[in-house]
């Protein structure tokens, strides 16, 4: 049985990390290509949330301001890369957005369905100075 594997990565480069979106917090845990650190924050901070099946594609348009994995997220400074539907254009766009700017967006929310959530982008430095 083939598994769906597209948008299941992890790259680097010297200032950042990017973490394909449909990886589960399960498979993020326990995958040898995650960094370490986001490992420990994910089994910390968004495991006492939600369950280790859950994506970060479904998890972020449920996020609230008082959830500890958007406060984390925040502080990592993190931004997702996102293809959006475009009714003027009439194609998908692919634009890099904030977690403030998804949580409070409440245009985003009312197309989620369109959405396709590609990638978590870190900064290598913000994922260094967070503290566990």
């Amino acid at each position: 049985m083939a598994q769906n594997n597209d948008f299941k990565y992890v790259l680097q480069d010297f200032g950042n990390i990017y973490i394909g979106a449909r990886y589960t917090y399960g498979e993020m845990v326990s995958g040898d290509e995650m960094p370490f650190k986001w490992k420990a924050i994910v089994r910390h901070y968004f495991l006492k949330e939600v369950s280790p099946e859950t994506t970060m594609e479904n998890h972020i348009f449920f996020m609230k301001e008082e959830d500890l994995s958007y406060q984390t997220l925040k502080e990592l400074k993190a931004s997702f890369k996102m293809s959006v539907w475009s009714e003027e254009k009439g194609r998908y766009e692919s634009r890099e957005y904030k977690i403030t700017d998804i949580i409070h967006n409440g245009e985003l929310h009312g197309k989620m369905d369109q959405i396709v959530v590609e990638e978590l982008h870190l900064g290598k430095l913000s994922l260094l100075s967070f503290a566990v």
